[in-house]
Parts: C-alpha cells; structure tokens; sequence
C-alpha cells in the first residue's frame, strides 16, 4: 500500500483562495444591498413629493372648476345657504294634460 502525502502548502493555498473569493463575493453583495436601500429611500422621497404636488394640483383644480368659480359667483352675489324650503301646493285638475314638442 502507498501512503497518500498530502500537499499542506497547496492545502492552505487553496483555502486562503476559496477564502479571498467568498470574502469578495460577500463585498460585493452588501454593496449591491446598500445601492437597493438607498433606491428605494430616494423613490419614496420621490413618491412623496409627487404625491404633495397631487395633492395641491387637486385643490387647484377643485377651486378653478365649474363648482369652484360657481361658489365664487354664489358668494359675490350675496347668495346665502338655504335652511329652510317651502313648497307651493298647486291643485291638480282631473283634465290636466302635457304637451310635448
């Protein structure tokens, strides 16, 4: 039977290898980790903001829309809110009809 020698030196080089190449893969990963959070932070910064400016584009719209300028009209013509509504009771004729053009 031979006896098997086994080369240390390659042994401990193989490993110092293996070693520097996780060592780096893991440099790279934590790398590509912090570039993802710091995406994600400046997109919902982003988010944000865009959101505000909605925000206050709606406002904008809602104030310079139809009912917008309807209730400036209202209120420069002195309009008030009503409170309370009166209805006019009108007889009705048994030989009422309609008309229709």
């Amino acid at each position: 039977m031979h006896k098997v020698e086994i080369n240390w030196n390659m042994v401990f080089f193989a490993s110092f290898v293996i070693m520097a190449a996780v060592l780096v893969f893991y440099a790279l990963q934590m790398n590509n980790l912090m570039k993802g959070s710091y995406s994600i932070k400046s997109y919902e910064k982003k988010i944000s903001q865009l959101s505000e400016v909605n925000k206050n584009l709606q406002v904008s719209f809602a104030e310079n829309s139809l009912i917008g300028q309807t209730t400036q009209v209202a209120k420069a013509l002195n309009f008030e809110r009503t409170t309370v509504v009166k209805y006019i009771q009108i007889p009705v004729l048994d030989n009422s009809f309609a008309i229709a053009k």
